[in-house]
């Protein structure tokens, strides 16, 4: 099991497409009917090959969203997951659902989002998410206590149970009552709810990612 790093340093370089042809351009565009996407053409580690976006306008189209609501970019995760569109719109209103319109305080998803990570050695998952979590207010420190020293005292009380519920829901499935209890003291049932759905969506997440070798950004 791989163990996310906090660093670059560890992966090795990325091949360019210099390595392999002398000179041209070093993206391709995709066009259909106005809608363009930039792909950097890349030696891809990743177990099948990345989905075309312009395959047919309805796949096209449904990229665009994804675009605008992860920040302008297709990640590669999408750029997989569109090999199934039906997927790939399902997959995105969940985590729009967790991620932009929940009562979840960001501090709480970014801290069980990069203990998932962590847990399932998904380094792609911890890297994507270091920025949210310092934009939430987590430390430099303390993210690396997430991979070294969940029981840390830079962390709260409420920062601890919410650590250990997502180990007990990652680890084992079935939460100890004790557990349940110190987590369910911090959360109203929405937000309690919302913390759930969060570990088990990004365990999914930290599943398909491995599963398929997907690709660094």
């Amino acid at each position: 099991m791989r163990v996310a790093p906090t660093n670059n340093s560890s992966f090795p370089r990325r091949r360019e497409l210099s390595d392999f042809f002398d000179g041209g351009p070093t993206s391709l565009g995709l066009r259909l009917r106005g809608t363009t996407f930039d792909f950097e053409l890349e030696n891809s580690l990743a177990r099948i090959p990345y989905a075309d976006p312009a395959v047919d306008l309805a796949t096209a189209e449904l990229a665009e969203q994804i675009k605008r609501e992860r920040g302008g970019k297709l990640l590669n995760l999408y750029r997989m997951l569109l090999h199934s569109p039906p997927v790939a719109r399902g997959w995105l209103n969940m985590f729009t659902a967790i991620r932009q319109q929940a009562a979840l305080p960001g501090r709480d998803r970014e801290l069980a989002t990069l203990r998932v990570a962590v847990l399932n050695g998904a380094d792609y998952e911890f890297r994507q998410h270091i920025p949210f979590a310092l934009t939430h207010g987590l430390t430099q420190m303390q993210i690396d206590a997430i991979n070294s020293d969940p029981g840390s005292e830079l962390f709260t009380v409420r920062d601890r149970a919410v650590l250990a519920y997502t180990d007990a829901v990652t680890r084992n499935i079935r939460v100890p009552a004790d557990v349940f209890e110190r987590v369910r003291a911090h959360f109203p049932p929405r937000e309690l709810v919302e913390l759930t759905a969060t570990i088990a969506g990004y365990n999914l997440v930290s599943r398909f990612l491995e599963a398929l070798d997907i690709d660094h950004e």
